[in-house]
C-alpha cells in the first residue's frame, strides 16, 4: 500500500468523510456535463432533479463515471479491493427561479411571476429542496460491511447552491434515531431526519467541492445540505459503494430490492446481491 493509500484510510477512518478530490479532467467533466444536458432536454428539470435512478447500465458514459480509474483508486483505498456498485442517482438543486417557473406551469403554460410578496417569498423558501441531517445506512438495508457515498460534482458544489455539510467523526456515534422532518422540502426518500438534539452542528462543517471534484463519506456519517438560494444549478452524481462481503437483510417494513449491483473491482466470492454482480 502506498502511502497516498494510507492517508487516505487513516484520515477516512478518523473523519468518515475526504473531500475535494480531484477526479475528472477539463475534457471529462464537459463531456458529462453535456450528456446530461441530453438528459435534462429529454426529460426537463422537474424528472432530472431526482428521478436519474440507476441508469448507470443504461448510458455508457454514466457507467465510465461510476468506473473511473481516480474515482475507484480512493474506493478501493477504503473498502479494499472486491467492491460493488450498489446504487446510483443524479441529484440536481436547480436555482430558484428556475424551479419557480417550473411550479408555475399549468396547462402548458409558464406563468413568470414578479411579484415581491415577502409572506409568499418565505413560504417559497421554507419548500425549496433541502436534505436534512442523516445518515445513509438508515435507507439501506444490508449488513456485513460499510457503504461508501460518492457525491461527484458536475457542477461547483458551493455554500451558496447548497453544498454538503457534514459532522466529522460522527460515523462512529453508530445509527441514530430518526424520525419524520416537520419542515418542507425535505428531499430525502420518506421525509427523515436524525432529532435536532442529537445533531451537534456546532461541529458541522461545510464540504466545497469544484466541478470534476468529489467527496466520499461513510455511510454511519451525520450530514445533510441547505437549499440552493443562488442562480446556479448544483448537480452531482451519487454512487454508493460496498465491500463483496456485504449481503441483504430481509426488513419487513421497508422491502428493498438491488436489481442493478455492478462489480467495479476485483472479484465477488459471495455473490450476495445477485447472480448478475459480474465484472464488466
Amino acid at each position: 500500500m502506498n502511502k497516498d493509500v494510507a492517508d487516505i484510510q487513516g484520515q477516512y477512518k478518523q473523519d468518515g468523510y475526504l473531500t475535494a478530490l480531484p477526479i475528472l479532467s477539463p475534457e471529462e467533466l464537459q463531456q458529462a456535463r453535456n450528456a446530461f444536458a441530453e438528459l435534462e432536454r429529454k426529460h426537463g428539470e422537474s424528472y432530472t432533479a431526482y428521478s436519474l435512478h440507476n441508469i448507470h447500465k443504461e448510458y455508457d458514459w454514466v457507467m465510465a463515471l461510476a468506473k473511473h480509474p481516480r474515482l475507484l483508486e480512493v474506493v478501493t483505498g477504503v473498502l479494499g479491493p472486491d467492491v460493488i456498485l450498489l446504487d446510483s442517482r443524479f441529484i440536481c438543486k436547480y436555482p430558484v427561479g428556475s424551479r419557480h417557473a417550473e411550479k408555475q406551469e399549468s396547462n402548458g403554460i409558464i406563468q413568470l411571476s414578479n411579484t415581491c410578496n415577502k409572506a409568499e417569498d418565505s413560504n417559497e423558501k421554507e419548500e425549496m429542496p433541502f436534505v436534512a441531517w442523516h445518515q445513509d445506512m438508515k435507507y439501506w438495508g444490508f449488513e456485513g460491511g460499510p457503504v461508501l457515498s460518492v457525491w461527484l460534482a458536475l457542477d461547483d458544489s458551493l455554500e451558496d447552491n447548497g453544498a454538503l455539510q457534514v459532522i466529522p467523526g460522527s460515523h462512529h456515534y453508530g445509527l441514530l434515531p430518526h424520525h419524520q422532518s416537520k419542515r418542507a422540502g425535505n428531499m430525502l426518500s420518506v421525509n427523515q431526519e436524525i432529532p435536532e438534539e442529537l445533531v451537534e452542528t456546532e461541529k458541522a462543517l461545510l464540504c466545497p467541492l469544484l466541478a470534476g471534484q468529489m467527496s466520499v463519506h461513510d455511510g454511519l456519517l451525520v450530514h445533510a445540505s441547505d437549499p440552493n438560494t443562488s442562480n446556479r444549478r448544483r448537480c452531482g452524481y451519487v454512487i454508493r459503494y460496498v465491500p463483496t462481503c456485504t449481503y441483504p437483510i430481509q426488513d419487513p417494513e421497508r422491502p428493498r430490492t438491488f436489481p442493478d449491483t455492478v462489480l467495479v473491482s476485483g472479484f465477488d466470492k459471495y455473490n450476495h446481491f445477485s447472480k448478475k454482480t459480474s465484472k464488466l
